[in-house]
């Protein structure tokens, strides 16, 4: 009974949590409001703020610091991270660290800074007066295509604090922090007659017409985090469709080649919505394709795996690399989830596999997320259920592996819950029943069954806006080809 007590204190601090998080996924809902104030300079501060904010809470930094810049490199604003100065020692505080310290160093080799340690590190500068100690720090800049926004300094009063593994992290949200600080300083450059009542309600619905861009511009920038192209292999036909509900989402997609002539297969779907489970959607693909060995972090470190539960008799000598790998990588992504960012409360249902091409074999871990079907010649022959809980909740948890197997002709068919949640204009949802009978009926190739589910869940929801992303995946093995 007290484990059960400590499951439900454990669940209501994580409901508190993720409330209190919640206005920082909508942050490009809320630089739209702030953007109808008359307030130019409270709304960039508001800006920058919000940015510091979120990167602190994403590397566990103590203090930032953010210049925004113009087309001539200019500082046109900021936030110090000894708070509110006068213009007269502002003016001195930037020329000194833009001439000699690490944000200068940054603008001049438009590349991220670590600094392990400020005592053993010349780019680090010791300003007059400073109210802090630092003693290690990251800093990177903000770039939109050849355009340099702005300047992000996060700092710890530990040295060592800053890895790698963060910055590589930090460099994904930089594309998003990108967007809002080009708008920030879109709205700065707005013209003077901005005070003139006319011109001014001409020049909001102009804004407005830019940031409506710029929101198509994140989502363009979000389908970039997902693969531009799928693997081709001779004997298999693999097919994707993303659909978010959003300019910006937490579907996630991916698959791509391992070691030893394999495959990784991951698609996953980041709770909550917006801006915030986007960055986090970045965060988790990335993950995956680092702990499965697919790519690496230069000059990192990853605790070595703990042991996990595999799935009883599923492992044998035949198969134990694909499930090591898959069991693995899913473990160590909720751990380091857990562990770095459990004061986000952002967790993610996922399903990876490691596929044998060769023969068909699937290992697999199912970590909360939407079953996965088996479909054969006379519909759904096997489902793929859960095997472990949704990732990055808490430390330590139990994840099982499980393998499969796809036949020549076989489809795996996978996909997150915004097709199955799908409401019609009468609110009815798609169901889960729906999507079964469509799938259970003959298909000659991939294709044509996800232009079925297409149809069918577009039909479905009429004019209605979706109210979460669409993602499917699916692989189908072919038949051996005719011997020359």
């Amino acid at each position: 009974m007290s484990e059960l007590d400590r499951l439900k204190r454990e669940n209501e601090q994580l409901r508190k949590e993720k409330s209190a998080y919640q206005a920082q996924c909508e942050i490009f809902e809320d630089f739209i409001s702030m953007a109808r104030s008359p307030d130019e300079p409270e709304f960039i501060k508001s800006t920058l703020r919000k940015i510091i904010e979120i990167s602190e809470k994403l590397t566990g930094a103590e203090l930032g610091s953010l210049f925004l810049l113009d087309s001539d490199g200019v500082v046109v604003d900021s936030v110090l991270a000894r708070g509110e100065v006068t213009p007269e020692i502002r003016s001195v505080l930037i020329g000194s660290v833009f001439k000699k310290g690490l944000a200068g160093w940054v603008v001049r080799n438009r590349s991220v800074a670590l600094v392990l340690d400020t005592t053993d590190d010349e780019r680090w500068l010791v300003l007059p007066d400073q109210p802090y100690s630092i003693r290690s720090a990251l800093a990177l800049p903000i770039i939109s295509g050849e355009m340099l926004l702005g300047i992000l300094t996060l700092m710890h009063s530990s040295p060592g604090h800053f890895r790698w593994e963060m910055a590589e992290l930090m460099k994904l949200a930089a594309n998003q922090l990108a967007l809002v600080l080009e708008n920030a300083y879109l709205f700065a450059k707005l013209d003077d007659s901005f005070k003139s009542l006319g011109t001014a309600k001409k020049e909001i619905e102009t804004y407005s017409e830019a940031l409506e861009k710029e929101l198509d511009r994140g989502h363009r920038i979000q389908k970039d985090f997902l693969p531009r192209k799928l693997p081709s292999h001779p004997n298999w036909q693999i097919k994707a469709h993303f659909e978010p509900a959003r300019q910006v989402s937490g579907d996630f997609y991916d698959m791509f080649a391992l070691p030893g002539n394999t495959y990784g297969i991951a698609i996953g779907d980041v709770c909550d919505k917006g801006v915030g489970s986007a960055l986090f959607m970045a965060l988790f693909r990335s993950l995956i394709r680092i702990f499965s060995g697919q790519t690496g972090l230069s000059q990192s470190t990853v605790d070595p795996p703990r042991k996990a539960i595999a799935g009883p008799g599923d492992v044998t000598p035949k198969n134990r690399v694909g499930s090591t790998i898959a069991l693995h990588t899913v473990v160590l992504t909720n751990d380091y989830i857990a562990q770095q960012h459990h004061q986000m409360c952002m967790f993610a249902t996922i399903f990876f596999g490691v596929l044998n091409p060769d023969n068909g074999e699937i290992c697999y871990v199912n970590a909360g997320h939407e079953p996965v079907f088996v479909i054969g010649q006379n519909g759904i022959k096997e489902t793929l259920e859960q095997t472990g809980p949704a990732a990055g909740l808490f430390v330590q948890m139990k994840f099982a592996c499980k393998k499969t197997q796809l036949n020549p002709g076989d489809m795996l068919f996978a996909f997150t819950d915004g097709v199955i949640d799908a409401r019609s204009e009468d609110d009815q949802r798609f169901t889960k029943e729906k999507l079964v009978a469509l799938l259970s009926q003959p298909a000659a190739s991939e294709s044509e069954l996800i232009e079925r589910v297409k149809s069918h869940v577009a039909d479905h929801v009429g004019s209605t806006p979706l109210e979460d992303d669409i993602t499917m995946l699916i692989l189908q093995r072919k038949h051996p080809g005719p011997v020359a």
